[in-house]
């Protein structure tokens, strides 16, 4: 034993312990929500006029590289969606005629939305289970954003890796 160790004896006061780390501190316990993809992604959306040609909708979908449109009314309000699968739907349908048709006519008309405070987990679940890979943000009738699954997925998986990244320093110290 180094001369410098002296055993604990009983007038010793129990030496304070504090703990930097924990599961607890380390690991949020908060939920993810649509607000923090949002707040982090943008609100930016891409809306298109029901009387627009499929046309113009190709070439914004192109221009933009998105893979649907909101279409929306003069008010701005919500009347429906319009996505690359609506269109080659179409195409296969009608080939040669596709294109000057109005987006009213091949839009999706009853639209799933979800608000900035639901949960992330439960936005992909209904996009999963729908079959569906875009999602507008409403909140009090106002478009506020749009979800792809794309971005559900991927803020999903840097939340997995941050708490992993957690855990592992948390193990090593």
């Amino acid at each position: 034993m180094p001369s410098s160790y002296q055993s604990p004896s009983r007038g010793d006061q129990a030496k304070k312990t504090s703990h930097s780390q924990s599961v607890e501190s380390n690991i949020s316990h908060e939920t993810a929500t649509v607000e923090q993809l949002i707040s982090k992604k943008g609100g930016t959306t891409y809306t298109i006029s029901s009387s627009d040609t499929l046309s113009t909708a190709v070439s914004v979908l192109r221009d933009r590289r998105i893979g649907a449109l909101l279409v929306t009314g003069t008010d701005g309000q919500l009347e429906g969606i319009l996505s690359e699968r609506d269109i080659v739907r179409k195409l296969a349908e009608t080939p040669g005629q596709t294109l000057p048709q109005t987006v009213g006519e091949n839009m999706t008309a009853k639209v799933e939305t979800c608000t900035p405070s639901d949960v992330l987990v439960t936005v992909l679940r209904r996009m999963n289970e729908g079959r569906f890979r875009h999602m507008p943000v409403v909140e009090d009738g106002k478009l506020c954003g749009m979800l792809t699954i794309g971005d559900v997925v991927n803020y999903r998986l840097n939340e997995l890796e941050y708490e992993a990244l957690q855990l592992k320093q948390m193990i090593v110290g």
